[in-house]
């Protein structure tokens, strides 16, 4: 698949949080809805408004009804010995699609972040929005998220993360910088409120907020990632079911359409996806290219 001159491949990971879901099922169902639009990743947060299972037991639920897309729980870092044996059990589950999303403004998040080096783990996801853990982002993630409302802010954090990672002696390249944006579908193409549609994001109390059309969405993201402000974006639908499916066969067809973003997966592991160093984790079952 061709991406744009000079750029790398476009990367997309959606979360998909369901507040309030008691069991695994709503969860496959969102996750199998990202998979076939060939998104990078899901994340699944912990809180205290989902009951039952934590996110790593959710996602371990989720993994034999998925194939190809990645699967990334925030991981808390109370209990990092626990948290990484459910973290690898997960990777053996989805045979190499796991990753953790881990919060590097803990106490213990660096050290919990340093347990190996890059390519020898899971994927790490890691929001590096707060100037305060950037450094640590750079030495330690292989995703960095960062909450922004404009390309200029994108690309500045951007280079401040490749050049970190350089300095720590890690290859700049080895390092993908997704913008995270809570996305709003449900206002139609070109919302009149300024700073939604066409004019980008603004921001909230939750984050930077898109409020818009698939359309709008997808020249968005196509802009920007041409422009080289990100590597990619993660999204957050407001209306889980309702968002998330608006982006796949929305904003996703269109940038499939345009030569922008895969049609299929070419591997069947979350490192490959992300072009990064292939983990050293377990044997993996070849399957046909495919979506699914």
């Amino acid at each position: 698949m061709a991406s744009a001159p000079g750029r790398g491949l476009l990367h997309l990971a959606a979360a998909v949080d369901l507040p309030g879901a008691y069991d695994a099922e709503p969860y496959v169902e969102l996750t199998r809805l990202a998979e076939r639009g060939g998104l990078d990743f899901v994340t699944l947060d912990d809180t205290f408004a989902r009951p039952g299972p934590d996110a790593t037991a959710v996602l371990a639920r989720v993994a034999p009804a998925t194939h190809r897309v990645g699967l990334v729980p925030t991981v808390a870092a109370a209990d990092p010995d626990r948290a990484r044996a459910a973290i690898t059990t997960l990777d053996w589950i989805s045979r190499g699609r796991a990753g953790r999303r881990i919060d590097l403004a803990a106490e213990d998040g660096e050290r919990e972040a340093g347990s190996s080096p890059p390519g020898e783990r899971p994927v790490l996801v890691v929001d590096a929005t707060e100037e305060a853990v950037r450094r640590a982002a750079a030495r330690h993630a292989d995703v960095a998220l960062v909450r922004v409302t404009s390309p200029a802010q994108a690309r500045a954090v951007r280079e401040q993360l490749r050049s970190g990672a350089a300095e720590f002696g890690r290859d700049p390249g080895g390092l993908r910088i997704l913008v995270s944006l809570l996305v709003d579908l449900g206002a139609g193409e070109h919302a009149a409120e300024p700073g939604h549609g066409g004019g980008g994001p603004r921001p909230t109390p939750r984050g930077p907020l898109y409020r818009g059309g698939p359309v709008d969405l997808a020249e968005l993201i196509a802009s920007w990632h041409q422009e080289g402000t990100a590597d990619g974006f993660h999204l957050t639908p407001v209306e889980p079911h309702r968002d998330l499916e608006r982006l796949v066969n929305g904003t996703v067809a269109l940038l499939q359409h345009r030569g922008l973003f895969r049609t299929f997966y070419p591997g069947s592991t979350l490192r490959e996806h992300l072009g990064l160093t292939r983990t050293n984790a377990g044997p993996r079952t070849p399957r046909k290219d495919s979506l699914l």
